[in-house]
């Protein structure tokens, strides 16, 4: 008896929106009732904020990217200043019952990922930002103004 795709994730893959359509190996993307991603990313953008992270961008990838919506790039002046920026991060959500799906580089500090699945944290050290440069990886993202998410006037 065939194995249902379905019941067979792809390596490496953690479910999105979508439905798997029977005895084919082809995922759709369905378009849902509108989630609360906004109101967590403008949270997230409001905590990295309150804790004083530098030079916050946030990339629009939902056209181009098919594992998140955004990306929040942020730096912190140290790797202690990047770990209490992503602490920030994760108890502001966590009061909505938000948790992290995956974080990496929390020990070290040098870069920082917080991954909600909707949107992808980074918090770097100058250092580390200039190195990987996400901003010229994703340079096919949209770039949106942090004041016009969070509500801010210019």
């Amino acid at each position: 008896m065939p194995v249902s795709v379905a019941t067979m994730p792809a390596e490496g893959c953690h479910p999105r929106s979508g439905v798997t359509s029977k005895n084919t190996n082809f995922i759709h993307k369905e378009k849902t009732i509108p989630n609360k991603a906004p109101d967590q990313l403008t949270e997230a953008l409001e905590a990295a904020l309150d804790k004083k992270a530098q030079d916050v961008v946030v990339i629009d990838l939902d056209d181009i990217c098919s594992f998140t919506d955004h990306f929040i790039i942020c730096t912190g002046t140290s790797s202690r200043h990047n770990q209490t920026i992503a602490e920030g991060i994760e108890e502001r959500l966590r009061k909505q019952g938000v948790r992290p799906l995956h974080i990496e580089g929390h020990k070290e500090g040098e870069w920082i990922l917080l991954d909600y699945i909707d949107f992808v944290v980074h918090i770097f050290t100058a250092k580390a930002r200039e190195f990987y440069d996400l901003e010229r990886l994703w340079r096919a993202g949209k770039r949106r103004r942090v004041p016009e998410l969070i509500g801010q006037s210019t």
